[in-house]
C-alpha cells in the first residue's frame, strides 16, 4: 500500500525527492501521513480536493481486498 501511495504522489508533485510517507499500522486500519514540499501541497490536494479524494478512493478499493481501512492525511 505504501508503494502505491508513493507512486501516485511522486507522479503528481514537482519535487518527488521530498515526499515522505509515515505509516501507522493498527489492527483493522492503517494511517498514512504524507509530507510533501510546501509548493506541492496544492497539486496533491487538487482543485476542490479532487486529486486527494481520487487517491483515497483508489486506496480504499485496494484495502478492501485485505478487509482493512485506510486513512490518508497530508501533513505540513
Amino acid at each position: 500500500m505504501r508503494e502505491l501511495i508513493e507512486l501516485i504522489i511522486k507522479g503528481i508533485v514537482d519535487n518527488p525527492d521530498k515526499v515522505e510517507i509515515n505509516e501507522i499500522i493498527g489492527e483493522k486500519s492503517s494511517i498514512f501521513e504524507v509530507k510533501v514540499d510546501p509548493s506541492d501541497i496544492g497539486k496533491v490536494i487538487g482543485r476542490q480536493g479532487r486529486n486527494i479524494k481520487s487517491i483515497r478512493t483508489i486506496l480504499n478499493a485496494a484495502a478492501q481486498k485485505d478487509d482493512k481501512r485506510v486513512v490518508l492525511e497530508i501533513v505540513e
